[in-house]
């Protein structure tokens, strides 16, 4: 018998807390936010049904704590869990202990967030199903590390095997920063995800970051088209827009069937982002990873698509196959999303929490603004410094970056130092503006206007 939902747990904060809100009213489904001591009085809680508290500010013991999340479920007698993104969204734990104790995941199985999660298996299972993967392998130790990235050669780049957001990557460009990167991102690695494990892969030089978004029910798995997310530092993402400016059609179409074998491999249920590195010196592409859950950048594809991908996965954890063919997938217009974060660009990037004292956000045709900060919120310092997503989409991109540009100059955030200003910079850039940069973007821009890249 299928589940109907009724009451959901959101085991997040945040603006993606917001978020699932939104559709869980428009569902008519009852949504409590678990919610840490630091987040009792956010908007989401206010917006919330119920609120329940799951802990102190830290998030150990409170949005990454299992038996906190899963008592709580319990505790307000919900239906079902949803993780969002980030914390235990993609911790084959929960999943397992929401089937324990007899709560729907909002997510895929256990074994395929076991699949996905873990860098090397997802590697395999690509192999396996015919994608294209970047030279390297598993290293447990220097000396391993030293012998293939002589045989792959230099650049490589050390990922851990559990890593994701960013973290536990380790760009060496010479024989001479291997021994120090190895050991950081296994030291890192254990600390950060409780996994040493690393491995090495060749480093491109000059590359795009361009993703897939797949649906599945199980059995069936479509693709709803692609993204870029090229403009990032550090390996996190700041703009990120859909389609894919300048990629050419046969390049496109591979992606786009390379995902879907990837979700058809694993029988993949729920949404998931198969996440691609093109490499413009040869126009050729290289699996990365699947992330299995909401993307952050998940608004771009809603609005070219047209689809409520919170509400996708709400019926897939309901039971319900997927209702739409590949053939009904359209791609309208051209949609560019800025993430705005509590941080001072021009000073390293460093964070800055407060209390916001005014914000001010556009409205109109083609803009939308994902948030869960008004006046008078607080920033904590524990959490991700994403304060708001500013989403604009146009009937192309040209239209899209003009229509951005003019409601980034609508935006006003007080009270904290925001990253507003650099995406207003960067949104006048002849290289932004013009499509189709590479993931060096960033670096090359901060260059240029002096600005300290921490």
């Amino acid at each position: 018998m299928r589940p109907v939902l009724r009451r959901v747990l959101i085991a997040n904060r945040g603006e993606i807390a917001v978020r699932i809100l939104r559709t869980c009213e428009r569902l008519g489904i009852e949504a409590v936010l678990a919610a840490s001591e630091a987040d009792l009085d956010s908007l989401p809680a206010r917006l919330a049904d119920r609120t329940i508290c799951i802990g102190p500010a830290s998030s150990s013991a409170s949005y990454l704590d299992v038996e906190a999340v899963v008592g709580a479920a319990l505790a307000v007698e919900a239906d079902a869990i949803h993780p969002g993104y980030g914390f235990l969204s993609e911790n084959p734990r929960l999943a397992r202990a929401c089937d324990e104790a007899g709560v729907v995941f909002v997510g895929p199985t256990e074994a395929q967030l076991a699949a996905a999660g873990d860098k090397l298996r997802a590697r395999d299972h690509a192999v396996a199903a015919g994608l294209p993967v970047m030279p390297g392998g598993e290293v447990r130790g220097v000396t391993e590390a030293r012998e293939l990235a002589e045989d792959i050669g230099f650049p490589v780049l050390v990922k851990a095997v559990g890593g994701g957001g960013g973290r536990g990557l380790k760009p060496v460009h010479d024989p001479h920063g291997l021994t120090e990167a190895v050991e950081r991102a296994m030291a890192e690695a254990r600390a950060a995800f409780g996994d040493p494990r690393v491995y090495l892969e060749r480093l491109v030089r000059s590359g795009r970051h361009v993703e897939v978004q797949l649906l599945g029910d199980g059995e069936t798995v479509i693709q709803l088209g692609d993204r870029d997310c090229s403009v990032q530092r550090r390996y996190q993402k700041l703009v990120e827009e859909a389609p894919a400016p300048d990629l050419g059609d046969r390049l496109r179409a591979e992606m786009h069937r390379a995902a879907v074998a990837f979700g058809e491999r694993l029988g993949y249920r729920g949404i998931g982002t198969v996440e691609f590195l093109v490499d413009l010196d040869r126009d050729t592409f290289h699996f990365l990873e699947m992330n299995a859950r909401v993307q952050v950048e998940h608004p771009v594809t809603e609005e070219v698509v047209g689809l409520d991908l919170v509400a996708e996965q709400i019926a897939i954890a309901e039971g319900r196959p997927v209702t739409l063919a590949q053939s009904d997938v359209r791609t309208n217009g051209h949609a560019i999303e800025c993430r705005i974060n509590a941080e001072d660009w021009r000073r390293g990037f460093r964070p800055s929490p407060g209390t916001v004292t005014e914000a001010v956000f556009p409205a109109g045709p083609g803009i939308r603004v994902d948030t869960h900060v008004q006046a008078g919120s607080a920033v904590p310092p524990f959490y991700d410094s994403l304060v708001a997503k500013l989403i604009v989409c146009g009937r192309d991109r040209g239209d899209a970056v003009a229509r951005l540009a003019d409601a980034l100059d609508r935006c006003r955030v007080d009270g904290i130092t925001t990253n507003l200003p650099l995406h207003r910079a960067l949104c006048a850039d002849p290289e932004f503006a013009g499509g189709g940069a590479d993931i060096a973007l960033l670096d090359r821009f901060l260059e240029g206007v002096g600005a300290a890249r921490g």
